[in-house]
């Protein structure tokens, strides 16, 4: 077969191409052969193929998401937005941090262990590329109904391939949530997010400048697995055939990447690259032109001397190919020969690849043939960029119309008591201990809150005891009966989390999960989902650093849940002074912080009770999700709470639970003035925390509440062995926690 080069394809205008295989649509095919005043060659078809497709262009979402830089100015934290691998913040003392969520949504469902392993190699790397050491990770996960067989076959792999990977790094897992929904049954989500830490004079960035710097593709050889993986997979629908395309999924080694880390780490202390870039979706295609089109000048490449395992692939393949644990760095030639001798020491393989020059083309070679000539930006950054159409869906209207109030509710304490068990013991408010106690939570010794606890938390240093928070959330049901809101929800309930723990929320990531933008009316639901999350984040101000864009979660017409997942970032000056969600000492007095209303849209109650999704989520209000972190920041800071638990998903009960059973102490509840027993368990309304304060405090806090005007009511006491909702019912710790506990294993074990 005759090599297709540059020259072959100017000479050869008419040769048929398989664009439309490779997920290109005429119109684009067509815009390529413009840019380039030809036909492509079927490397430069490979490499704008998989750099065109959603996943890495995000072509039908740019439009929407320009509005997190237009309308939500940089704080005084922020030193890295976004554009690169990852955004950056100071969190004071000199440090930085940088943090990412990232989705590997369809491969997951296809190849469950490798999927979500290779999610968390990929998000390490892009923290890693930053030239931050990796401390931590969290993962957001969503399933099918928890009872449907294929779930049983998705989540233990899922969960495998997250702790096994995770834990094969010492990486802690601190954080993220489990959902059951059926509508994610063919469309799991599998987000990642990894948090880095580094000195601010560490931070590096994804370019290649300076004429006749090497380019040097360190790590894994280069083989055949997840070929065409963010073309195919993750930009497109799936059908009801699947689960197919298997070699599509990468095959991760995290032992490979533990020296991976170690050696690009030492590679920094040396300040031995110019730009880096680590090799996730699109492999090479990716790395080489992101590269390129952020330096100064041009690069050229002879691909034939990349490692391979595998050395029948194609010049195509090589550049497709998204095997993982690579890097690419930009190296001056002075310090080529230390770069290759610290790759020697870790057992990390290294290859000058190519170099800077100072032209504007990406030019690639195989055997000396050129058989790539692009300018970079046109692959990396300019791709296509479409104004979908989009439409509010003539079922919106209905689905809000279904108000959940309606509901019939419990006739007495007794009937109270059933729903209550009934709840705490369903999959989404159940305990997920059997999930998380397969992660590693403490290894390093830094980690001072994991799951269950609101939000996740490292120390990041050992002498003074700074630290950072981090928290994942959101919420499909509320999303689905209101998208703008439903994303200012998860993005209320990530700060929230944050600030119950003692920490100041600095700055958020996403991860955006979404059917077909194909189809007018998820796009309304995107288009709804980012403008409320621009406005929230300008609201509290806290910008957005970066994320991910998961579309064409759906199975045939039938799409997700628009499913926007926020994780918030916050510092702590002390660790030691965080908040726990444990009601652990008797006596202590619990406080209901915020207004209770009758809130029942997309609730747990009526999703568990009677099956049931209609009317209004609860409403956002930004300034009192504001002052509430100001206060549980305040209290934590000055000793004046020992216990924090934020309000969501199951209301007070849920928290009350939680707090319960985590400290081994029940509590006596008296339902204020003005709320039925029913609205004070199970009403969702957001802004809301429950907290426990020793009896020294109480004046200190009331006062502090009442000047800042934050309702803080007193609804009862730590107490005993049992929860005493009194008037009403009483239920032991031992028939809570057999109830909370037992579901998840019993389901999955």
């Amino acid at each position: 077969m005759t090599l297709d080069t540059v020259k072959h394809a100017g000479e050869t205008p008419d040769t048929e191409q398989p664009w439309s295989e490779l997920g290109l649509k005429q119109d684009e095919y067509a815009r390529i052969r413009e840019i380039l005043g030809r036909r492509p060659t079927g490397a430069e078809l490979a490499m704008y193929s998989v750099m065109w497709s959603e996943h890495c262009s995000y072509k039908s979402s740019k439009v929407h998401l320009k509005q997190f830089g237009e309308k939500v100015p940089a704080n005084d934290a922020m030193l890295v937005g976004i554009g690169e691998n990852a955004g950056v913040v100071d969190v004071g003392q000199g440090y930085a941090v940088t943090f990412k969520v990232e989705s590997h949504n369809h491969p997951s469902y296809i190849e469950p262990y490798q999927g979500a392993a290779t999610g968390v190699g990929g998000i390490v790397r892009d923290i890693l590329a930053m030239g931050a050491r990796p401390v931590a990770v969290v993962d957001p996960l969503r399933f099918g109904a928890a009872d449907h067989p294929d779930t049983k076959r998705v989540l233990p792999g899922v969960v495998a391939g997250i702790g096994g990977y995770g834990n094969c790094l010492g990486l802690p897992n601190i954080g993220g949530e489990v959902v059951f929904d059926s509508c994610y049954q063919g469309n799991p989500l599998v987000n990642a997010g990894c948090i880095g830490v580094m000195k601010h004079e560490d931070i590096h960035l994804a370019k290649a400048s300076g004429p006749g710097n090497k380019v040097i593709l360190y790590g894994a050889r280069t083989g055949g697995d997840g070929i065409g993986g963010v073309s195919v997979l993750a930009s497109e629908t799936f059908d009801d055939t699947k689960p197919t395309k298997r070699p599509a999924v990468q095959v991760g080694d995290p032992f490979q990447e533990k020296l991976l880390i170690e050696c690009t780490l030492e590679i920094f202390a040396e300040k031995l690259v110019a730009g880096i870039q680590d090799l996730g979706g699109a492999g090479l295609s990716c790395a080489t032109s992101e590269l390129a089109s952020a330096g100064t000048g041009g690069m050229r490449v002879e691909l034939d001397t990349v490692p391979l395992r595998d050395a029948t692939l194609s010049p195509e393949e090589i550049l497709m190919s998204e095997s993982q644990e690579r890097m690419c760095a930009i190296v001056e030639p002075q310090h080529v020969e230390r770069f290759m001798a610290i790759c020697e020491k870790w057992d990390v393989i290294a290859t000058v690849i190519g170099e800077v020059t100072d032209g504007e083309r990406l030019e690639i070679f195989w055997h000396g043939e050129q058989i790539v000539d692009v300018p970079p930006g046109t692959v990396a950054h300019e791709g296509p960029t479409y104004h979908r159409p989009y439409a509010r869906p003539s079922w919106q209207d209905a689905l809000q119309a279904d108000d959940a109030g309606a509901l019939p509710r419990p006739a007495d304490g007794a009937e109270l008591k059933d729903q209550v068990l009934r709840l705490v013991s369903s999959p989404n408010q159940a305990s997920k201990a059997w999930i998380t106690d397969q992660y590693d939570r403490f290894v390093q010794g830094n980690t001072v809150l994991a799951q269950p606890e609101d939000s996740g938390m490292i120390r990041i240093d050992e002498e003074t005891n700074l630290g950072v928070a981090i928290a994942t959330d959101g919420n499909g049901r509320y999303a689905k009966l209101d998208p703008y809101t439903g994303a200012q929800l998860a993005l209320a309930e990530a700060y929230r989390n944050v600030a119950a723990s003692g920490a100041k929320p600095l700055a958020i990531s996403d991860c955006l999960n979404f059917g077909s933008p194909e189809d007018p009316a998820v796009m309304w639901q995107f288009a709804e989902a980012t403008r409320g999350l621009a406005d929230g984040c300008l609201a509290l101000g806290t910008p957005v650093t970066g994320g991910n864009v998961s579309l064409y979660n759906q199975t045939g017409d039938t799409a997700i849940h628009p499913t926007p997942v926020v994780a918030v970032l916050g510092v702590i000056d002390d660790v030691n002074r965080r908040t726990p969600i444990a009601f652990a000492q008797e006596g202590q007095l619990l406080y209901l912080l915020g207004d209770t209303r009758e809130e029942f849209g997309g609730s747990a109650w009526s999703e568990v009770i009677h099956g049931h999704l209609g009317g209004l989520p609860p409403t956002v209000d930004l300034d009192r999700e504001k002052l509430l972190g100001e206060i549980l920041i305040s209290a934590s800071r000055d000793g004046m709470i020992d216990a924090a638990h934020d309000l969501s998903d199951g209301g007070l009960i849920q928290a009350i639970t939680e707090s319960c059973l985590r400290g081994g102490k029940g509590a006596r509840l008296i339902v204020p003035d003005g709320l039925d027993a029913f609205t004070f368990l199970f009403s969702e309304s957001a802004g809301r925390a429950v907290v426990s304060i020793p009896r020294s405090e109480e004046l200190r806090f009331t006062d502090m509440c009442g000047a800042r005007g934050l309702p803080a009511t007193r609804i009862g006491v730590v107490d005993g062995q049992e929860l005493d909702v009194q008037g009403q019912f009483a239920v032991t710790l031992t028939e809570l926690r057999t109830a909370h506990e037992g579901t998840i294993a019993g389901l999955l074990a």
